[in-house]
């Protein structure tokens, strides 16, 4: 029997894949979007190299992960019969990483986070049917939350369907929960919602550019469109995968739902983190503006000119 685990060569789910492979000797159903087990040989290893080397990647491959070449919004995967029937009656809990991360997209992220996570449910139900499941876990996001300004959440209180969301990602994903409690009743759930996930705190290198882009952008221009003092929860994208790959092998959490951030209200400031990125980029600071006048405009502009320069994921991960 088999974790599956979708979105393995992503950001987020190469670690996470790595993380059970290397400390939990997990063995995984892996949904690689791919035309043949070469291409999803050759994707895997993309994402991995930063994990595994070569050797030990080999040796997983041939003896830890079996391949289902697919897509994630297709019907059964657009899988064959029997490759479907063996995913079923293989699978004994599901880790589900893969989203659109495209905010700027309701197309995208509809068909990726609500319909792929729909073909990803009727797989759970039908594990669940013949053999039982032992566990459904979602990464999900803090932004389930929508917009708030100086509040303090709890976590019984975190969706309110009330209140506005920040863009389509927020909003599908704050469904895809629902969507998990309501079609799973029986089965024990776990979510995670990771804040800001940048960076490795192991080594410099990483697989990630387009947060890194944004960060870059940020830090180059002379002035920035908000107060120096917001708080920015950035964690370490290592951090965040041993916490998924640990809680999802824990035979009984604590918890149903757990925030995986830095520090909260104790987090760094807008300030430190932009300062530090531009000190070493461009050697030298800007200003903030706290309460100009056409800070909507300019909030506007910003994001816009941070997607122009951004690498959209629009492969399921």
């Amino acid at each position: 029997m088999a974790i599956f685990l979708t979105g393995s060569t992503g950001y987020i789910g190469a670690h996470v894949t790595a993380n059970l492979l290397e400390q939990h000797g997990a063995s995984l159903n892996l949904l690689v979007r791919a035309r043949d087990s070469q291409e999803a040989a050759s994707r895997l290893w993309q994402a991995l190299q930063l994990h595994l080397a070569f050797p030990r990647f080999y040796e997983y491959f041939q003896t830890r992960m079996r391949i289902f070449c697919g897509d994630l919004t297709a019907p059964r995967f657009g899988l064959g019969e029997d490759d479907y029937d063996r995913l079923i009656h293989t699978t004994d809990s599901v880790i589900h990483c893969a989203a659109s991360l495209n905010r700027k997209s309701e197309k995208s992220c509809l068909n990726v986070n609500l319909r792929g996570t729909l073909e990803v449910l009727l797989l759970a139900q039908k594990s669940n049917y013949y053999h039982g499941l032992r566990r459904f876990s979602q990464v999900s996001t803090v932004a389930v939350a929508g917009k708030r300004q100086d509040e303090i959440v709890t976590e019984d209180r975190s969706i309110d369907w009330e209140r506005s969301d920040y863009d389509p990602y927020a909003r599908t994903k704050k469904f895809t929960e629902h969507m998990i409690r309501q079609l799973l009743p029986e089965v024990p759930i776990t979510i995670f919602r990771p804040s800001i996930v940048l960076g490795d705190s192991r080594y410099p290198e990483t697989t990630q550019f387009d947060m890194v882009k944004a960060f870059v952008f940020l830090a180059g221009l002379p002035v920035l469109p908000f107060p120096s003092r917001d708080k920015i929860d950035i964690v370490n994208v290592d951090f965040v995968a041993d916490a998924i790959a640990t809680l999802h092998q824990k035979e009984s959490p604590q918890h149903d739902t757990y925030h995986l951030s830095s520090a909260g209200r104790r987090s760094e400031q807008a300030r430190s983190h932009l300062s530090s990125v531009s000190a070493a980029a461009f050697r030298r600071d800007r200003g903030f503006l706290v309460q100009p006048a056409g800070i909507a405009g300019l909030r506007r502009l910003v994001d816009e000119s941070i997607h122009a320069i951004s690498v959209v994921e629009h492969s399921v991960r």
